[in-house]
C-alpha cells in the first residue's frame, strides 16, 4: 500500500506559478512511477504529467507541455509539480498518482494505469 498526500494548491493569478507537492508513505517509493492528473467539474480527469521510477523520464499533456515540470525526490519520498505560466483553464483539482513498476525508464499517462491516488488539491487561476 502507498498512501499520497497533495499539498500546495491555492488561488493565483493568471501568469503566477504554484509548486504542488505529494509526500508518499508506505512501501518503496523508489519503486514507484508517479503522474499527476486534474479534474474539473462536470469534466473529465485529464492527464498532466508523469515521471518513471528513477525520477529521470517526464512526460506532459499537451496543455501544459512548456509550463509544468514533475520532478521525484525518492530521498524526501515526494514527487512536485511546479507550474508556470498558469492560466484561467488550469483551474482544477489536482491529484497524485502512483504505481509499481518493473520498468525503469516506462512512465504511464492513462488513470487506469495507476493503483494509488491522493485526496487531491485545488488550484485556481483567477484575477
Amino acid at each position: 500500500q502507498v498512501q499520497l498526500v497533495e499539498s500546495g494548491g491555492g488561488l493565483v493569478q493568471p501568469g503566477g506559478s504554484l509548486r504542488l507537492s505529494c509526500v508518499a508513505s508506505g512501501r518503496s517509493f523508489s519503486s514507484c512511477a508517479m503522474g499527476w492528473f486534474r479534474q474539473s467539474p462536470g469534466k473529465e480527469r485529464e492527464f498532466v504529467a508523469a515521471v518513471n521510477k528513477n525520477g529521470g523520464t517526464t512526460y506532459y499533456g499537451d496543455s501544459v507541455k512548456g509550463r509544468f515540470t514533475i520532478s521525484k525526490d525518492s530521498a524526501k519520498n515526494t514527487v512536485y509539480l511546479q507550474m508556470d505560466s498558469l492560466k484561467p483553464e488550469d483551474t482544477a483539482g489536482y491529484y497524485c498518482a502512483a504505481r509499481y513498476s518493473a520498468f525503469t525508464d516506462r512512465y504511464y499517462s492513462a488513470s487506469t494505469d495507476y493503483e494509488y491516488w491522493g485526496q487531491g488539491t485545488q488550484v485556481t487561476v483567477s484575477s
